[in-house]
């Protein structure tokens, strides 16, 4: 019996199959909601539509995506670049160079 039952173990496939679940207009509002407060392409947009209409998930991360991408360009123009003033020059009296 528990002969049997080991070869039924080794035999079967080992194979999780995740179920995608298609969006509903629930959703399609929060992805709306998503791209809220950005300038994105109408591409995007029907793209993140067409994902969703397949896999709710993948629609939800690809939107996720995106607005990370966006909010980090929008994070580098307000980078400060700090240079030296072209007169500058190192007074030796209170700079310790030997460290």
């Amino acid at each position: 019996m528990s002969k049997v039952l080991n070869e039924d173990i080794f035999n079967e496939p080992e194979q999780v199959e995740e179920t995608s679940l298609p969006v509903t207009d629930e959703d399609l509002f929060i992805l709306m909601q998503k791209f809220a407060g950005f300038e994105i392409p109408t591409k995007v947009f029907s793209q993140a539509v067409a994902i969703a209409a397949y896999d709710r998930a993948s629609a939800f991360r690809y939107a996720d995506n995106y607005v990370n991408i966006l909010k980090n360009k929008t994070k580098r123009k307000h980078w400060l670049l700090l240079e030296p003033a072209p007169d500058f020059r190192l007074d030796k009296r209170y700079a310790d160079l030997q460290n």
